[in-house]
């Protein structure tokens, strides 16, 4: 395969994959009790995120998703579930029903283009 060819599943993929190196936060929803993972973003593109995490989670289990802004004490959240797992690597979809929801996505997006250069 040449150096600039795309790989087998790039032909498939819907959106572009950026490579990203972000710390984030899983909020993992189990009945009363509530968790809070660290982990790593490693990818990003328009419908979700690849996440590194050591938490045990299934496929359609559903987290929100935490980024904290060097400029905001608040964490920008956003729903998302899981689509894929390899080991502690997760492929999240981030779930938007509604226009809110739609908003806060893609100031998230934006936000974290912009804190790794992919802007």
């Amino acid at each position: 395969m040449a150096a600039n060819s795309p790989g087998p599943f790039e032909v498939l993929r819907r959106w572009k994959r950026h490579q990203i190196r972000v710390p984030v936060r899983l909020v993992v929803h189990r009945g009363d009790l509530t968790s809070r993972v660290n982990g790593r973003g490693t990818e990003l593109n328009e419908g979700g995120m690849c996440v590194f995490a050591g938490v045990e989670l299934n496929n359609a289990d559903q987290v929100e998703l935490e980024f904290t802004t060097p400029y905001s004490p608040e964490p920008l959240r956003v729903w998302a579930k899981v689509r894929n797992r390899y080991g502690y690597y997760y492929g999240l979809e981030f779930l938007t029903e509604n226009a809110g929801e739609r908003e806060q996505v893609e100031r998230f997006r934006e936000v974290l283009r912009s804190a790794t250069g992919n802007a």
